[in-house]
């Protein structure tokens, strides 16, 4: 198939490109990806635009690499007017610009790096803003300083904060932290592959994830790292999607079955998207048949997963299954302490004492109150102190006190209409179950923050719909059943004190 070509319909620059000196064209393109990188921002110049690179002139026109078709195809249609634009704007009698799939060892300009964009953090992803902007790219994936794989550009950056070293074991993630690390010292362990970690929100999941994806990526005795690519299941599915739509799923194949380590973040989302369970299946057997190691999350475990295929969810229960219990009183002690030292703040043990009591959710709102707290310090220069935390957390711990949950709400309305708790998650629609469910639902949505469609995933994996009508029929009955409203109104009472 001929390569597309596109004019550029402006005046050609007085110098020619035969002329052109080779350090002004390096010079004009370190340039150009300067001003894409401030026009496109970090995120998007990361995903896409970072494995451009320059090939070099041929008469007027400049060719640059990319390392796949996808990548190909989609850059020309989102950044192909652009590319010329910015290269007419350079002067160096560029007329066209081809982007072309590189071969294995092609040659490439060497060029200087480009600027990042003002406000952008130095340090992204573990590597330094200002890369180089022309190096070979071939087909096959050879990873950067710090070990990252390229051959994945679309897969999630990585936390460098999320580390072995920074998380804190007690007993509720124990198993779990040593089962990662297992994983991350040695790969498709006999019975540790899939790995499958899960808990409640704000636990640890994706700080093990992040752990076990960099530990894997160190070089390895003197070698390069292992290839890792890290992704949530949404970003799965919309890479999936994109593949179908832009014809390239054999790309999409290719890129992922070549990776030594799969990890995919909160799979629950993958529910009822059955042609994405389908291809994450297949992608799942081809991994696992070449000895590599995949790594999955959750919020719950594979067998509670209602709605995902059988098939799929047996395959992901045979390896080693770990859970991140809630944390304990002395667990976020601990980490409010280490949380305080690594920010060089004094921080009262009765501080840390009340804040452990008091916020017992999730560690991310635990962490968050206290840097909440460290920031009022410094900002005003006064002291950390127990009437200062009241003050400045007060809408946090306000929202602690009276915080009710869902699945608090199912136990106290199964038990006052002396149904089974397993009834609010069934499919049994008899009157006797239907109504409390309902009642349940309906308080949920009054007593918690959740949106409707979490409600019905927690009530059977119930569409948002369903949760409307509920609300809805209850509040009215309320108004047309006295003894009825009184009920629900003894519930909402009994919850939240």
């Amino acid at each position: 198939m001929p390569e597309q070509h596109a004019e550029v319909a402006s005046a050609v620059p007085a110098q020619g490109p035969s002329e052109a000196d080779p350090a002004r064209v390096d010079a004009a393109w370190a340039r150009i990806r300067g001003r894409l990188r401030e026009e496109v921002g970090e995120a998007e110049y990361r995903t896409w635009l970072r494995q451009l690179t320059l090939a070099g002139l041929e008469g007027d026109e400049a060719v640059v690499h990319v390392p796949t078709r996808f990548l190909r195809d989609w850059l020309r249609g989102q950044y192909g007017d652009r590319l010329r634009a910015l290269w007419q704007a350079e002067s160096v009698g560029v007329r066209r610009v081809d982007i072309r799939v590189a071969s294995a060892g092609a040659p490439v300009r060497e060029a200087a790096a480009a600027p990042a964009p003002a406000g952008v953090n130095g340090a992204v992803d573990g590597l330094d803003a200002a890369e180089p902007l022309a190096r070979p790219v071939p087909e096959a994936a050879r990873p950067d300083a710090r070990g990252a794989d390229t051959r994945n550009d679309w897969a999630a950056p990585l936390d460098p904060r999320f580390t072995f070293d920074s998380f804190i074991v007690g007993k509720p993630n124990e198993f779990a932290h040593a089962c990662a690390r297992r994983v991350a010292e040695k790969p498709n362990s006999p019975g540790f592959n899939p790995l499958f970690l899960y808990g409640g929100v704000g636990l640890g999941k994706t700080h093990l994830m992040h752990s076990i994806a960099w530990a894997i990526r160190e070089p390895q005795a003197g070698g390069p790292g292992r290839s890792v690519a890290y992704m949530s299941a949404e970003k799965f599915m919309y890479r999936f999607i994109a593949a179908l739509r832009s014809q390239s799923t054999m790309e999409f194949k290719e890129s992922l079955r070549s990776v030594d380590v799969l990890m995919i973040d909160d799979l629950q989302f993958l529910i009822g998207k059955d042609n994405t369970q389908e291809e994450f299946f297949h992608t799942f057997n081809a991994l696992v048949d070449q000895g590599k190691q995949i790594v999955v999350s959750s919020d719950k475990p594979p067998s509670d997963l209602a709605g995902l295929e059988d098939r799929l969810r047996t395959r992901l229960g045979c390896g080693m299954v770990a859970d991140i219990h809630a944390t304990t009183y002395e667990l976020r002690i601990s980490i409010l302490e280490s949380k305080a030292s690594t920010a060089g703040v004094d921080v009262p043990a009765r501080v840390l004492e009340f804040l452990a009591h008091k916020i017992t959710s999730n560690v991310r709102e635990l962490e968050g109150a206290l840097n909440r707290l460290i920031a009022h310090a410094n900002l005003f220069g006064r002291p950390v102190t127990l009437e200062s935390c009241q003050e400045v957390l007060h809408d946090i711990l306000r929202a602690h006190d009276r915080r009710v949950t869902i699945e608090e709400i199912q136990k106290r309305v199964a038990e006052h209409y002396n149904i089974r708790l397993t009834d609010m998650s069934s499919a049994r629609r008899a009157r006797n179950v239907a109504r409390p469910r309902q009642v349940a639902m309906y308080l949920s949505k009054q007593l918690t923050s959740r949106s409707l469609p979490e409600i019905g995933r927690r009530f059977g994996n119930r569409d948002h719909t369903t949760v409307m009508h509920a609300v809805s029929r209850v509040a009215e009955l309320m108004q047309q059943d006295a003894g009825f409203a009184e009920d629900v109104e003894l519930l909402r009472r009994m919850l939240e004190t």
